[in-house]
């Protein structure tokens, strides 16, 4: 079952987390990945993030990344969101 695990974090501080799960292998690696990331962002109630090509690449070596400000349009209530798939 693939399962991404989200976290926000706040001055090194865990403020939330969620672990997204998905047995539909079906769907590619990407479309899971776009998928639990939605999800994800609805249950903090967040806008979805924008994929700059740093986490891109960060994502494609070690299957995590980290969203800053940067990522996105609203401002965060937290440092970063961090993503990383536990389980493929």
């Amino acid at each position: 079952m693939f399962r991404l695990w989200g976290k926000c974090m706040k001055n090194n501080h865990l403020v939330r987390d969620l672990v997204i799960e998905d047995p539909d292998y079906s769907k590619s690696r990407t479309r899971m990945v776009l998928d639990a990331v939605s999800a994800l962002c609805r249950s903090f109630d967040l806008a979805e993030p924008i994929w700059l090509d740093s986490n891109i690449r960060e994502f494609q070596r070690l299957s995590r990344t980290r969203f800053t400000q940067d990522s996105f349009l609203e401002p965060l209530e937290f440092d970063y969101l961090e993503i990383r798939v536990i389980e493929e």
